[in-house]
């Protein structure tokens, strides 16, 4: 089959955020789906197309270059559009065939010990690092205020407490693997680590919550600008928290 060139002009449609058919529309008014693999497919081939994804790969909310100084253009280009779309890929694929491609990935995930580790590893890759683009902002950093703040000050004694104890999260991980903040059922916050690509959805974490703050501690999140020097990381990286999304994940939490 030939594919539409990725050069003209389509109108974006997404079914709901992270499912369906990832479908687009040309100019002529023709929809086609995206294949990772072979490109843009005439929506005539959808029927008993296998190019029909589960899950997809949002943009970036802003530009590369845009956490700069903070955070570097190529270290962005290159997290996203190579290591965060590669554990899409890599979940569509574990999950083809199954009844995982109906089901909402925090299901997946709360479920994961019954599914196999490429779900569990391309499954917690995919959701960790769209929580983690979307609690980044150019006019991140300062400090949170309302009921998040008032939340942290009682969890942690101060907003520097807090700090401390997620620096000490992010550097006593032994090899790769994420930092978070997390709303625990019985409604206080925690701080925690989980190794790889895990987080406290999962029904395997030794801290079970909901993340409402995560940082991605894998050297290729910060490798190209830092080096081995993941202390500077962790402390540039209040630069560009975008604390209004951390406390919505948290109204939303709480709910």
């Amino acid at each position: 089959m030939n594919a539409r060139p990725y050069s003209e002009t389509f109108f974006w449609k997404n079914d709901r955020k992270n499912k369906g058919s990832f479908v687009k529309a040309n100019i002529l008014g023709q929809a086609c789906v995206i294949s990772p693999t072979v490109g843009l497919i005439p929506i005539s081939y959808e029927l008993n197309s296998q190019y029909i994804m589960a899950f997809t790969l949002d943009p970036l909310p802003y530009a590369n270059d845009a956490l700069e100084p903070h955070f570097d253009a190529l270290t962005m280009e290159i997290h996203h559009d190579r290591h965060h779309n590669a554990y899409v890929t890599n979940l569509n694929n574990a999950i083809a065939g199954t009844d995982l491609e109906n089901m909402a990935l925090t299901d997946i995930l709360a479920n994961i010990s019954k599914y196999p580790a490429a779900v569990r590893n391309n499954g917690g890759g995919h959701f960790n690092h769209d929580l983690f683009w979307n609690i980044l902002s150019p006019k991140g950093g300062g400090t949170p205020t309302g009921p998040l703040a008032e939340a942290i000050n009682s969890a942690f004694g101060s907003f520097d407490e807090f700090k401390a104890t997620f620096k000490n999260a992010a550097m006593t991980r032994f090899g790769s693997g994420w930092a978070w903040l997390c709303l625990k059922a019985d409604g206080t916050l925690c701080v925690c680590s989980t190794p790889n690509q895990d987080n406290p959805l999962m029904d395997v974490a030794e801290c079970p919550g909901t993340p409402l703050l995560g940082l991605d501690v894998w050297e290729h999140a910060y490798y190209l600008k830092f080096q081995n020097k993941r202390p500077d990381f962790v402390d540039t990286f209040w630069n560009v928290v975008n604390w209004e999304a951390v406390a919505e994940r948290y109204a939303s939490a709480q709910k």
